[in-house]
């Protein structure tokens, strides 16, 4: 991981709305948006806003069904952004 790409994806994510919808993934698996909107305090919109910025960093992926909206966190790339910092320590 670059070091562009690394804060890129830290000021993403440095945005207490955002760390919201990654505990809830990290909490549940695979969920609804319609789930997802029940646990915050913003509009359809604000959320769509704030998903497709996850989506595009790569640290939500999203499946479509019908009309329907299912997030799930992508591990992997929180773990390389952890990977990132530990190193730092070295």
């Amino acid at each position: 991981m670059t070091p562009e790409i690394f804060l890129s994806r830290i000021n993403l994510i440095n945005d207490k709305t955002r760390l919201k919808i990654l505990q809830i993934l990290a909490d549940r698996g695979t969920v609804c948006a319609c789930k997802i909107l029940e646990e915050l305090d913003i509009t359809q919109g604000t959320l769509s806003h704030h998903m497709k910025l996850l989506v595009n960093a790569g640290l939500v992926s999203v499946k479509k069904d019908g009309k329907w909206s299912h997030y799930t966190l992508v591990k992997e790339e929180l773990v390389e952004l952890s990977s990132y910092l530990l190193e730092l320590t070295r």
